[in-house]
């Protein structure tokens, strides 16, 4: 295709996002893989899926070879208007309420609050039982 240096939006590769006319954004460079849908190892879906955004983080997480990266050359097009790509968005957790990691001692307490007063009420039953069957 050769190496105009044109530079586009994100917009406009966007809209090359079909098997008869597929652009890709990878590291800042614009490439025109149509013609290499067929072609291509991991099938075209891979490629078509990764049109209307950059692709850096794709291209790279599969590993490609030396020659997979120079074979890259031919399909290449222009350049792409940075300032067009979103910037990613950090992922802040929402606040949530501290956490008390020690709450053996909190159930110990409850349950002692529960066991307690059935001891006291069993121990007093037993005891009247025990002096009414002693004195009979």
């Amino acid at each position: 295709m050769g190496a105009d240096g044109k530079l586009y939006t994100l917009a406009e590769v966007a809209e090359h996002n079909h098997s008869k006319d597929c652009w890709l954004v990878i590291h800042g460079k614009v490439y025109d893989v149509t013609k290499f849908l067929e072609d291509h190892p991991g099938g075209d879906d891979v490629l078509l899926s990764a049109t209307g955004k950059d692709a850096t983080d794709d291209f790279e997480d599969v590993g490609h070879s030396s020659s997979a990266k120079a074979m890259m050359e031919e399909f290449y097009v222009g350049n792409i208007d940075s300032s067009t790509i979103p910037t990613k968005v950090k992922y802040t957790a929402p606040k949530q309420p501290h956490y008390n990691q020690d709450k053996t001692s909190e159930f110990i307490i409850k349950l002692l609050q529960f066991l307690v007063p059935l001891l006291i009420l069993g121990l007093a039953v037993g005891i009247r039982f025990y002096t009414k069957s002693a004195s009979a």
